[in-house]
């Protein structure tokens, strides 16, 4: 019999490449400060300006990847697997190498020829601005996740997770998962990444939506869905997260749960079947000379809700589960966790 995981991942497979102190990158390249873009043509040239001009720290990345590898550093081994589309390049061993040590269990489909993408991180501060060159990334095949090597996994697991930002080249792959989830009465967690997302690609948020049992986001990318879809009011997030948790659903059985966190602020959590009454979360802040590098903190969150949920625990003990997992990310340089393992379930 072949091996299943409980959870199975979906996302753009991507080696960030970070610098600090990057101002004048900022101005140069046309970015915000908090931030996270597709590289347009201002953009083209940056990834080999840093390699040429810039002392970089090289992190697996990759939105869905960083949480899937979370979830894996909470969960006993073979637990969480990881799919996406990758290059037979250096870039592709160096992430196969971070999954294997978080004990992540990878199915990369592997397109020869092609370069695995690339995340530019610009540090600020505690900001980052993140610019992304999708490269092999966005090869990925539907037929891929019906192939002998990839539909067991598909068929075996409970809880699936896929990052927004998969969403701008592949809303089948995302529907085909979705779907299958819901007929199955498994759990579909969408995270909307990024506020282009529900600005840039509301048609494709719309499509997978329905479909959607969990969904995580941040204040900025909750405040866009809002502005797209024309809630009446874009900027109380109580109401955002209501009324997102409020559209129609295929599978009524399975209430959907919204998730806004607001960084140190408190996290939003609205549950459909409890009147949709919004719960505030508290976070432990930490001080400011404790935070290294903000980049990967959301990912870190959703990855330790998801492990949490997958081991069993409460949604309001799952939030708590993130939370801790976010601060233990924000210690160390890009979305990596703490090393000799600790234990947090």
């Amino acid at each position: 019999m072949a091996q299943t995981y409980q959870l199975f991942c979906l996302g753009n497979p991507l080696l960030d490449m970070q610098v600090t102190d990057g101002e004048k990158l900022l101005e140069k390249y046309k970015l915000n400060a908090n931030d996270a873009i597709l590289a347009g043509d201002d953009q083209a040239q940056i990834y080999d300006d840093l390699v040429q001009n810039y002392k970089l720290t090289y992190v697996a990345g990759g939105a869905s990847q960083n949480a899937a590898r979370g979830a894996a550093y909470l969960l006993p081994p073979k637990s969480v697997v990881y799919t996406g589309c990758v290059g037979d390049d250096v870039l592709a061993e160096q992430l196969k190498a971070a999954n294997e040590r978080e004990g992540l269990t990878d199915a990369y489909l592997v397109k020869k020829g092609e370069k695995t993408g690339a995340c530019a991180v610009v540090i600020t501060g505690h900001q980052r601005s993140l610019v992304t060159t999708l490269r092999a990334a966005e090869k990925f095949e539907l037929a891929y996740l019906s192939s002998p090597a990839i539909a067991p996994l598909v068929e075996g697991a409970k809880f699936f997770y896929v990052e927004g930002f998969f969403l701008t080249h592949g809303i089948e792959s995302v529907l085909y998962i979705a779907k299958k989830a819901s007929e199955g009465g498994k759990v579909f967690v969408l995270n909307l990444s990024a506020p282009f997302i529900p600005q840039f690609f509301k048609v494709q948020v719309e499509q997978v939506l329905p479909f959607c049992d969990i969904v995580i986001g941040n204040e900025s990318e909750a405040e866009a869905w809002a502005e797209a879809t024309g809630q009446s009011d874009k900027t109380d997030l109580r109401k955002v997260a209501q009324a997102l948790a409020l559209t129609p659903k295929s599978n009524p059985s399975r209430a959907r749960t919204v998730i806004i966190t607001q960084g140190p602020k408190s996290t939003i959590v609205v549950n459909a079947a409890e009147g949709a009454e919004a719960k505030t979360h508290s976070v432990d802040a930490l001080k400011p000379e404790e935070i290294v590098d903000t980049n990967g903190a959301g990912d870190a969150f959703a990855g330790g809700v998801l492990g949490a949920l997958v081991s069993g625990k409460t949604l309001d003990d799952a939030v708590k589960v993130g939370h801790t997992m976010g601060a233990m990310c924000v210690k160390q340089i890009g979305a990596q966790y703490e090393w000799p393992k600790v234990q947090v379930l």
